[in-house]
């Protein structure tokens, strides 16, 4: 497998790129030439410098520091949102495909009322009715996007389930539990992963937007979407302000991007197409 990933310049693009983001989050504290909240009124607009490598915003605040920590603010949000989404497309798709009959009827039913409506809309409707906040942020990603996630799951499920080697595994008095532990969660588990790499390109698009928005986080949140927010104001005296951020969320978004797509390409067979 990994030689397959090294050997494909897609999969190993969007690698570096994953790797490079989640390097600048954690290592933020030490990177970072200021503090990300230190506002200095008189130093605003300031252009690169030593001091300040790309320059200050419009209440002196160091441009690079809080692009470094905006990496930590966007990651620590989709990571967390993904591995619920995870989590619970798992149980609800894997439960749906091997139950069936009322039970599966009900769920898709209830899955494509989600789906049919975009993802932004009924995230901000929730976010209106909880509140801002971080959990909430999380919450209101995860019930506007968990109806893709269950789809997913059973649909691959559902074909796995009219393997011979499912069939087998029944006849030998596998549970539905043990079925879905032993059997359907290992052989559906390369496909899962490419959704969940797209997924966090997605969540953090999600995020960035209720920032640009100025939903959920709280003012003055060094996060890629907030600033774009605040740049706002300066859009004709100083783009670089709206550009540094959008470029950002540009290549976080392309890494787990190019990374699922190259990822899904190994691991499919030409022709292979559910």
């Amino acid at each position: 497998m990994l030689r397959k990933i090294l050997k494909n310049p897609q999969a190993v693009i969007g690698l570096v790129l994953i790797v490079l983001i989640c390097a600048i989050a954690i290592l933020a504290p030490i990177l970072a030439p200021h503090s990300p909240d230190e506002v200095n009124p008189l130093m605003k607009y300031q252009a690169p410098s030593a001091n300040y490598p790309l320059g200050t915003d419009q209440l002196g605040r160091c441009e690079l520091s809080r692009l470094l920590y905006g990496a930590r603010a966007s990651l620590g949000l989709a990571l967390p949102i993904l591995i619920l989404l995870g989590g619970i497309g798992l149980v609800l798709g894997m439960m749906t495909a091997c139950i069936g009959g009322v039970f599966d009827r009900i769920m898709t039913g209830i899955s494509q009322v989600f789906i049919a409506f975009p993802t932004l809309i009924i995230a901000v409707a929730i976010i209106g009715v909880l509140g801002n906040g971080l959990q909430n942020i999380i919450w209101a990603v995860v019930i506007s996007m968990w109806a893709r996630f269950m789809q997913l799951i059973r649909t691959y499920a559902k074909t796995e389930l009219g393997r011979d080697y499912i069939v087998a595994a029944r006849v030998s008095g596998c549970g539905m539990w043990q079925l879905i532990i032993h059997h359907l969660i290992p052989n559906i588990l390369p496909q899962f992963l490419v959704y969940f790499s797209t997924g966090v390109a997605s969540a953090i698009l999600t995020v960035s937007s209720f920032s640009f928005l100025g939903l959920g986080l709280p003012s003055g949140t060094a996060e890629w979407g907030a600033m774009l927010e605040e740049a706002q104001a300066a859009l004709y005296s100083h783009p670089e302000l709206l550009i540094y951020p959008g470029i950002c969320i540009f290549i976080a978004a392309a890494g787990f991007n190019l990374f699922g797509e190259a990822l899904r390409d190994i691991l499919q067979p030409q022709g292979d197409v559910l």
